[in-house]
C-alpha cells in the first residue's frame, strides 16, 4: 500500500515562511530552467468571465528533484466582496521516478503566494541596484504585502510607499507592514509621485490597463511586474519596455503570450521574435544582469511551473522534517 502525506495550509504556513530559504529555493529553480533538461509544458488556463475568475494549471519536471508538482490555482477577483480570498488552490506532488502520488498540499494558494514573492526577490537580487533603499508597491493585496517583505530580504529597503485604487486598503496594508517589517511604509494617492521616489517598483495588480507609465520612470530604477499572467492583463505602459535598458522575462515564450511583452509587441514597439535573456540565464551567470547603476531594468514575471515544483518539494521536505501533516494509506 502507498502512503500519501496530507499537508494543510496551517501545516505549510509553519513549514514554509517567506524567508531567504524560500527565495534561494526559487532561485535554484530558475537556475535549473537555464541549465536545460527541465520539462515545462505551457500553462493550461481557463477563464470564467461570468464570475471574474480564472483557473491556471502549471507543472514542471526538474532534473535532480525527486518529485514534481501539479499546481491548480484559481483566481476569482470578486471574492473579497464576498469575504473570501481572491486566490485558492492546491498542489499535488508525484514521484519523478515512479509517478506515484506522494503528497497533497492543501495550501489554498499560500505556496503560490510565497513562490511568487520569492521570484520577485530573485529578480531584485539580480537586477536592482545593491544600495536600493526605497520601494513603491502598486497594489495593496496579499501579493503587494509579500512582495515588499521579500524585497526587504535582498535589498536594504528603509522606506516604502503603497499606491492602490482603494486608499483605505492601501492605508491598512501600510500600517501592517510598518509594524511587521520595522520600516517606514506610507501611502500616496499619486502613483506618479510614488514611482518617482522609488529605487524599486513592484506592480501587483490584476489590471487590464496600465498602472505604470513610461514617463514616470527615471534612471537607476528597477521594475518587477508580476500581475500580468493572462492575455487580457496589462500593468505597464508598453513604452516602459522600449524605454528600459534591460528587459528580463521569467520565461520568454510565456511573456510573449501573457506578460507585459505581449502588450509591447501588440503596440508595435518590439518585434515579436526579439530574443531576450531569461531570468534563469542571469541567475546562472550565462547572461548579464544590471551592469550600470543608472540603467532602467524590468522583470516580467508570469509565473512558471518550475517555481511550483521547487516550492512544493521544499515544503514537503520541510514539513516532513518537522513531523507535520497526516499520513494516509491508499
Amino acid at each position: 500500500m502507498a502512503e500519501i502525506k496530507i499537508l494543510t495550509e496551517a501545516d505549510l504556513r509553519k513549514a514554509v515562511p517567506l524567508d531567504l530559504d524560500a527565495v534561494d529555493c526559487v532561485e535554484r529553480g530558475f537556475h535549473a530552467l537555464a541549465a536545460g533538461g527541465v520539462v515545462m509544458p505551457p500553462i493550461l488556463s481557463m477563464a470564467i468571465e461570468a464570475s471574474n475568475g480564472e483557473v491556471d494549471v502549471k507543472t514542471a519536471y526538474v532534473p535532480g528533484l525527486d518529485s514534481f508538482a501539479l499546481k491548480v490555482s484559481p483566481g476569482f477577483f470578486d471574492n473579497p466582496k464576498l469575504g473570501l480570498p481572491s486566490t485558492s488552490g492546491l498542489m499535488i506532488l508525484f514521484s519523478a521516478r515512479t509517478g506515484m502520488l506522494e503528497a497533497l498540499l492543501l495550501d489554498n494558494g499560500y505556496l503560490t503566494d510565497v513562490r511568487t514573492a520569492a521570484a520577485g526577490a530573485v529578480a531584485a537580487r539580480h537586477l536592482a541596484r545593491e544600495n536600493a533603499s526605497t520601494a513603491c508597491i502598486l497594489g495593496s493585496g496579499m501579493q503587494a504585502r509579500l512582495q515588499l517583505k521579500a524585497l526587504t530580504l535582498v535589498r536594504p529597503i528603509r522606506t516604502a510607499t503603497i499606491w492602490a485604487r482603494d486608499p483605505e486598503k492601501a492605508g491598512r496594508a501600510a500600517k501592517d507592514l510598518t509594524t511587521e517589517l520595522g520600516i517606514e511604509v506610507g501611502t500616496s494617492n499619486d502613483a506618479a509621485e510614488a514611482v518617482a521616489g522609488a529605487d524599486v517598483i513592484v506592480t501587483t495588480t490584476p489590471a487590464t490597463e496600465p498602472v505604470l507609465r513610461a514617463d514616470w520612470l527615471r534612471s537607476g530604477q528597477h521594475v518587477t511586474a508580476m500581475g500580468s499572467d493572462q492575455e487580457h492583463k496589462n500593468e505597464l505602459d508598453p513604452s516602459c519596455l522600449s524605454r528600459a535598458d534591460l528587459y528580463v522575462p521569467d520565461r520568454l515564450s510565456q511573456t510573449r503570450l501573457l506578460g507585459e511583452l505581449r502588450s509591447a509587441v501588440a503596440a508595435g514597439l518590439i518585434p515579436a521574435q526579439t530574443d531576450f535573456a531569461e531570468l534563469g540565464a542571469i541567475v546562472a551567470g550565462a547572461a548579464p544582469g544590471r551592469t550600470e547603476p543608472d540603467q532602467i531594468t524590468i522583470a516580467d514575471l508570469t509565473g512558471t511551473g518550475v517555481q511550483d515544483t521547487a516550492i512544493a518539494t521544499h515544503a514537503w521536505q520541510r514539513a516532513s522534517h518537522a513531523g507535520l501533516g497526516t499520513n494516509l494509506e491508499s
